[in-house]
């Protein structure tokens, strides 16, 4: 083993399938299949999602062992990995994996591989599984081109800090309604409702079309005029909000004005000089959680202060 393997860590991150879920839950094949078969599905598809899936980890890893130490990661221990200043990161899996992964590899090339191309369309995963002796040389030399991404980052003023790569959400646990005061530049309103999203320029076909999608269909219905909502208001401008663009988007979900709440300050650009600040007025189950990781959250409880602004640093795709 010569000193320049020795000196490169691959981290190949991997999720459960479906399958190692299900076994997770009823404990065995048999239990798991029993179950699918009762409600009408078909077993045999969860059963080739998972082999194909294991086979590309096994494959990936075998490729990744020729150019340094392999260590693989399972999905729920990423919020808690340490990730080295010189590790080269591959995640194989949906683009949520990436996402999820891509806000605690700051700085680190990030490679997407696509287990299953048959199956997954990929945004996030370029590469296949044969592409792996390919392209990690390359980043390894520097010689591959890398896409920066810019990533939301939420402060508390207790100290502790979560980062988005599409999204972030201030709200409740429940479907009771969210209670703060929201401040953008010099405007503050103290609102009621089911919370706030936080869009990147990377989740803008995300849940940010969702909303904007809904807002549009509400007013076309409602004015009897067909209606098209866009972050910008021109053509040309429309597709700018991009993987890198320097700013951010948030949304207010269902405000409810009323004689102690207002509904003006719904929606707005955050950029490095203006962030958003939300401050809870919550008793209990107050949350910020990031791209839909529910598990991974934030206590915003009465009298927690949140800074959402840019995060310091770029995810970095590799392209």
């Amino acid at each position: 083993m010569n000193d320049a393997r020795m000196s490169h860590k691959m981290i190949l991150i991997k999720r459960k399938t479906r399958l190692e879920e299900l076994v997770a839950r009823f404990n065995t094949v048999q239990q798991a299949q029993f179950y699918v078969e009762r409600l009408g599905a078909d077993f045999s598809d969860y059963l080739a999602e998972d082999s194909c899936y294991q086979r590309a980890v096994a494959y990936t890893a075998d490729e990744l062992n020729a150019f340094g130490r392999v260590q693989i990661i399972d999905r729920e221990h990423v919020p808690q990995f340490i990730f080295g200043e010189q590790d080269t990161v591959v995640v194989i899996g949906q683009d949520g994996l990436v996402a999820n992964t891509l806000k605690y590899a700051r700085k680190r090339p990030l490679i997407g591989v696509n287990p299953d191309p048959q199956r997954w369309d990929g945004v996030l995963l370029p590469f296949t599984v044969e592409d792996i002796k390919r392209i990690v040389p390359e980043v390894l030399r520097n010689k591959r081109q890398i896409k920066e991404v810019t990533l939301a980052k939420v402060q508390l003023n207790d100290g502790q800090a979560l980062y988005g790569v599409n999204d972030l959400f201030v709200g409740r646990k429940t479907h009771v309604s969210a209670r703060y005061q929201l401040q953008l530049d010099n405007q503050i309103e103290q609102q009621s409702s089911s919370g706030i999203i936080i869009s990147t320029g990377l989740g803008a076909t995300g849940w940010f079309k969702s909303v904007l999608a809904g807002a549009a269909g509400i007013v076309s219905s409602t004015t009897k005029q067909r209606v098209t909502l866009a972050p910008n208001q021109s053509e040309q401008e429309k597709d700018s909000f991009t993987w890198q663009s320097p700013y951010l988007y948030f949304t207010v979900r269902e405000p409810f004005p009323s004689k102690t709440t207002a509904a003006e300050l719904v929606f707005g650009q955050i950029n490095e000089s203006k962030p958003l600040r939300v401050t809870s007025q919550m008793p209990e189950n107050g949350v910020i959680f990031s791209d839909g990781v529910e598990s991974d959250f934030l206590e915003f409880n009465a009298g927690v202060e949140a800074t959402i602004g840019i995060a310091e640093s770029k995810g970095q795709l590799v392209v």
